[in-house]
């Protein structure tokens, strides 16, 4: 039987909020269910879904649909339901400490303020949950709600959409390689070519 490793897109449901900054999750799952030809079709612990087969393993792709501050219990169930290892599991998220476009693998951490990635930890009972952030951009102090549940302008809008894309070939590589190579190759890949700085 082979091992299957699932892949959860952080968001909030429905049409209102589909192209907000925090909705990046459930975007790098639509895009990579198009590049590994996964229809996230199904619906099933509180989420919609699809599985497939790709390098060799069954893979899951999640988008739980509790609204962000209830993305746990989703991701709980899932885990529990296949018998998934945490090191098996990937979460994609939006980071305001991220500038547009950048993104950031983690194998474990704090939530950084994420309300979403807050509830994962909580229901899986450790912050040792391998995570790929995705950048949006800091706001004005105080304006966090209306800025993550807000549209991007048409320049940031370009400078996410590229960033999905990046998290999309560093959630691939990370079925591929493992989250090892995919920090080495990924994390350091900008549209300017520099760095990230911790």
């Amino acid at each position: 039987m082979l091992s299957m490793q699932m892949i959860v897109g952080l968001g909030n449901p429905g049409k209102k909020y589909a192209d907000t900054r925090h909705n990046v999750g459930f975007k790098v799952i639509d895009l990579l269910g198009g590049a590994l030809g996964i229809e996230i079709n199904k619906k099933g612990f509180g989420s919609h879904l699809g599985k497939g087969e790709y390098a060799g393993k069954q893979v899951l792709l999640l988008k739980p649909q509790q609204y962000m501050n209830c993305s746990g219990q989703p991701v709980a169930d899932a885990m529990g339901f296949y018998k998934i290892d945490l090191k098996d599991v990937l979460v994609v998220l939006d980071d305001m400490w991220l500038e547009p476009g950048q993104i950031r693998l983690r194998t474990k951490g704090s939530a950084g303020g994420h309300n979403g990635l807050t509830d994962v930890v909580t229901k899986l009972g450790t912050e040792d949950v391998p995570r790929l952030r995705v950048g949006i951009g800091q706001c004005r102090m105080g304006e966090a709600v209306g800025y993550v549940l807000g549209e991007p302008g048409p320049v940031e809008a370009e400078q996410v959409r590229q960033g999905i894309g990046r998290a999309k070939d560093a959630a691939i590589c990370w079925l591929e390689e493992g989250i090892g190579a995919a920090m080495t190759k990924h994390n350091s890949r900008l549209s300017d070519g520099q760095g990230l700085k911790d």
